[in-house]
C-alpha cells in the first residue's frame, strides 16, 4: 500500500511549522495555519487517529522542523546480538530510544542500554546513520534519523527496565519477532555484517 499521502502530510506540516516560526505577516500566518490544518486532515483521512490527537501531535513543537534522532545500541556476545522485549508491543528491539537534550549520542546510548537491559557499556564505533523513510518501517507521522552505535559490555547484569520485560541475546538466524517501528530484520542483519567485518565503514541513508 502506497504511503505517499504520509509524505505529503509531513512535508506540508513541516513547511507550515517553519512558516509559522519565521513569518511576521498576519496573512501569511493565517495561510500557514491553514496548511497545517490540511496536513492534519490528510492524516485523519488515512489513519484511525482522531483529529484532535493529530492536531496535538502536529502542533506540540515550534521553530524550524528537523528530523528527530533515535539512537540504538549494538552489543554482541559470543556471536549473538543483544535485544530487549518492548512492553509497548511485546516485540524485540535493539536497546535505545530518542536522544535526550544535553547528552551526546554516545552518552544517550550508554544510558539507554543500562536502563533497558541492565548492562554497563562503552561505545566503540558509529556503524550506521539511517533515514527511517528509506527502510521498511511502518508509516510514521514524524521523520527520524536512526543512529546505530557498536558498544562493548564492561559490567552490569541483565535486568529489565520500565519499558522492557525481557533481555536476551539472539543469533542472526534465530531472531525473535521484531518491533519494526524500532528496527527491521534487514537492519539487524546489517549489524551482524559489522561483527563479521569489524573494519567495515559506517553505512548511511
Amino acid at each position: 500500500m502506497s504511503t505517499i499521502w504520509l509524505d505529503w502530510a509531513k512535508r506540508i506540516q513541516a513547511l507550515s511549522q517553519s512558516g509559522l516560526a519565521f513569518s511576521k505577516d498576519i496573512y501569511d500566518i493565517e495561510r500557514y495555519e491553514e496548511l497545517r490544518k490540511i496536513s492534519v486532515e490528510i492524516m485523519s483521512e488515512h489513519t484511525n487517529l482522531e483529529m484532535n490527537k493529530i492536531e496535538a501531535l502536529f502542533t506540540n513543537e515550534t521553530g524550524y522542523q528537523t528530523p528527530k534522532v533515535d539512537v540504538r545500541g549494538v552489543v554482541f556476545t559470543n556471536g549473538q546480538i543483544l535485544l530487549v522485549k518492548e512492553n509497548i508491543d511485546d516485540k524485540w528491539a535493539l536497546p535505545g530510544g530518542f536522544c535526550d537534550i544535553g547528552l551526546s549520542p554516545s552518552e544517550n546510548i550508554v544510558k539507554e542500554i543500562k536502563e533497558e537491559s541492565g548492562y554497563d557499556v562503552i561505545p566503540v564505533k558509529l556503524i550506521a546513520v539511517l533515514d527511517k523513510n528509506k527502510h521498511p518501517h511502518p508509516p510514521d507521522p514524524y521523520h527520524y534519523y536512526k543512529i546505530f552505535i557498536l558498544c562493548e559490555i564492561i559490567g552490569g547484569e541483565p535486568a529489565i527496565g520500565p519499558e522492557t520485560d525481557q533481555v536476551e541475546f539472539f543469533s542472526e538466524h534465530k531472531l525473535p519477532p521484531l518491533s519494526t517501528n524500532r528496527n527491521t530484520e534487514s537492519q539487524i542483519k546489517t549489524m551482524f555484517e559489522f561483527l563479521r567485518n569489524p573494519e567495515r565503514e559506517a553505512v548511511f541513508d
